[in-house]
């Protein structure tokens, strides 16, 4: 029976790590769970501590992966309008797929930007800001994923 909950916390793992790259796959959340369905075994690996510490490092990392964009367009000079356009970008491009994600941020803090009648260069340099946020999110969910995949080959 053992060899269910490895295999089934392999395929989580797979899709979790897959889900830093496809952003309709909640990686941190599922890799989370490929390390919980560990304790079904019949020598459970992992105590209580440890499995609440995961659960709460996993819904930060992915919290924080929504927020970073925004952050990023802020720290490279966007205006309010900017900010404001990256996080409705990001809202519409949640329902967008992949790619909406992606480009739904650095759209709308470019369109933002120029609304608040910025240079082009401006709105650009605001909207590099949030895709650098979308690849900072995407590393950390990334370091988290193969932390958690690291202590699920241990629990072997």
């Amino acid at each position: 029976m053992d060899i269910l909950w490895i295999v089934l916390g392999g395929l989580l793992m797979v899709l979790g790590l897959l889900g830093c790259f496809v952003p309709v796959l909640p990686g941190p959340p599922l890799a989370f769970i490929g390390l919980w369905v560990q304790q079904a075994k019949a020598q459970a690996p992992f105590n209580d501590k440890f499995l609440w510490i995961w659960a709460g490092i996993a819904l930060v990392v992915t919290a924080i992966d929504y927020w970073v964009p925004v952050y990023g367009t802020r720290k490279f000079g966007g205006s309010k309008y900017g900010i404001w356009g990256c996080t409705i970008g990001l809202l519409v491009g949640i329902w967008m797929g992949p790619l909406g994600i992606i480009v739904g941020p650095f759209l709308g803090a470019f369109a933002g930007e120029m609304l608040a009648n910025q240079k082009s260069e401006h709105a650009l340099k605001a909207a590099l800001g949030s895709f650098f946020g979308f690849l900072v999110g995407t590393l950390l969910k990334f370091i988290t994923c193969l932390m958690m995949t690291w202590y699920w080959i241990a629990s072997w």
